[in-house]
């Protein structure tokens, strides 16, 4: 526990993607993608995982819990470990725009595959798998401008935060309260 408190901002930039979602917003765009790169590449394990999962928990308590949140679930914890592995040692725009971007076509893969393989809306054809994949391109859409618009703000805040001195001692502040309260 007190590994997650040694980073309050990151923490604290993570669960504000809980308000965002249970904002009104376009359908897929959601923090959550970003919210699952940034644990991967600045919180340590396990909370690096446990974080996002929360955070989808929590906000599915209010939004409602459906037959596909395996996969779902599933996506962000493979971008939270594709993440761990290329960000965590080095972070550029680049790399946050290809794994943001991959973060995106993932879970469009992913989860269209399985309401296609639900069995309920499309039919068990070649035919309605491509039409699952059809009718998923605005949801692919809004995720693409969601992922790399959260990611690129996330990343850059917390970028901003770190270099300055006076966030840095409120961080270290926070993170002495956090862990002296919890002990």
């Amino acid at each position: 526990m007190q590994q997650l408190f040694k980073k309050p901002t990151a923490l604290a930039i993570s669960i504000g993607s809980v308000a965002v979602r249970l904002l009104p917003h376009p359908a897929n765009m959601t923090p959550l993608g970003a919210t699952a790169m940034f644990g991967g590449a600045k919180l340590a394990r396990p909370w690096n995982y446990l974080v996002p999962l929360l955070i989808l928990f929590a906000t599915d308590l209010s939004l409602g819990f459906h037959g596909l949140m395996p996969y779902v679930y599933g996506c962000f914890m493979l971008s939270v470990w594709l993440s761990e592995k290329f960000l965590k040692q080095s972070i550029s725009v680049k790399k946050l725009v290809l794994l943001a971007s991959a973060n995106a076509l993932i879970f469009f893969f992913v989860t269209n595959f399985a309401v296609w393989l639900d069995g309920r809306i499309y039919p068990p054809t070649i035919t309605g798998l491509v039409e699952s994949y059809v009718m998923g391109l605005p949801f692919l859409r809004n995720m693409l401008i969601g992922d790399l618009g959260y990611s690129l703000g996330i990343f850059g805040i917390y970028s901003l935060a770190e270099k300055s001195l006076s966030w840095q001692r409120f961080d270290k502040t926070l993170a002495s309260w956090f862990l002296k309260s919890g002990s």
